[in-house]
């Protein structure tokens, strides 16, 4: 795997891109067999999935079988790396490439210190309300609702969220008012327009019962590698067919016309960053066996409950 820091014009740290090569298999998949969604940890259902025939939502089913992907981290590493997203992205991304049940496989992704979920619909609201509202509620089953919300704001933990009494939670909320907690990790998924909690359900707890932000990296696909080099020609080219233009337009009107490259020159730099942290769809790999299988492992993990609904 090749990692490269991803920075702004003004060396502000944004994430960091990873080139996974020779992974065609990730341990954690989603599969789908038409509206029905599998996500699977090699051969454990983690969460079985439907989509709302009108597409305003999605009924899931959450199992007890995820296993995190990043092994239990200690307080001194989190004193150690404390206020550098960098360094925590840099480890979790090897844990991430080593362990078995990661989602990773070949292509390009972000390992982002700058989710979108630090934003969203934020307003005056303090840390403890921002981020409870965003967790999806429901154990085993519950339903992501697409209808009630423009952005993909929402977090879908893979298992039930611990009681702010619980241990490990008591633990991590003195790490929380240090401010040494150590990020929660998140994989947004297309096909069910949320985040996934990947590692972090304890912090992430910790942080909401002491009203803290807590630290978050989020990883996601990036445009593919085969597609990174025609589209910066694209880019480049955009910038090019711009200065010509521009220079044509301050011939005939003189200096009334601003300078080409002041104009067209963030617009590049804009291009070419979304190359490195434009999120992409989630890989879906067909279900073998398709619907029948689907309805199979359905029966299995429900123990023949009526689900889903409706």
């Amino acid at each position: 795997m090749r990692r490269n820091d991803v920075t702004r014009d003004d060396g502000t740290w944004v994430g960091l891109s990873l080139d996974v090569r020779d992974r065609h298999q990730q341990g954690l998949r989603v599969f789908s067999a038409g509206r029905r969604l599998l996500l699977a940890q090699q051969s454990r259902p983690v969460l079985l999935a439907v989509v709302d025939e009108h597409l305003q939502g999605v009924d899931f089913w959450r199992t007890d079988a995820y296993r995190s992907v990043v092994p239990p981290l200690r307080a001194d590493t989190g004193r150690a790396l404390a206020g550098s997203p960098e360094r925590w992205a840099h480890r979790i991304a090897q844990y991430l490439v080593d362990s078995p049940d990661s989602p990773l496989h070949e292509g390009r992704w972000l390992l982002s210190g700058e989710s979108p979920l630090q934003r969203w619909g934020r307003g005056d609201t303090s840390p403890a309300v921002h981020w409870s509202s965003m967790l999806v509620e429901g154990h085993p089953d519950g339903y992501i609702d697409w209808f009630d919300h423009s952005v993909s704001w929402e977090i879908l933990p893979l298992r039930p969220m611990p009681a702010a009494d619980d241990s490990r939670v008591k633990a991590y909320r003195k790490q929380a008012r240090e401010g040494t907690l150590p990020p929660v990790l998140l994989w947004w998924v297309s096909g069910l327009d949320c985040h996934l909690i990947l590692d972090g359900h304890a912090r992430l707890a910790a942080a909401i019962a002491e009203s803290v932000d807590p630290p978050v990296l989020q990883l996601q696909r990036t445009v593919p590698r085969d597609d990174l080099a025609s589209r910066t020609h694209e880019a480049v080219g955009f910038y090019e067919d711009e200065l010509a233009r521009f220079a044509e337009l301050r011939a005939v009107h003189g200096s009334t016309v601003p300078d080409g490259a002041a104009t067209a020159g963030p617009q590049l730099a804009r291009l070419l960053q979304d190359l490195n942290t434009k999120e992409q769809l989630t890989w879906a790999w067909p279900l073998p066996g398709g619907e029948a299988e689907w309805h199979r492992i359905s029966r299995e993990v429900t123990a023949g409950q009526d689900w889903p609904r409706g």
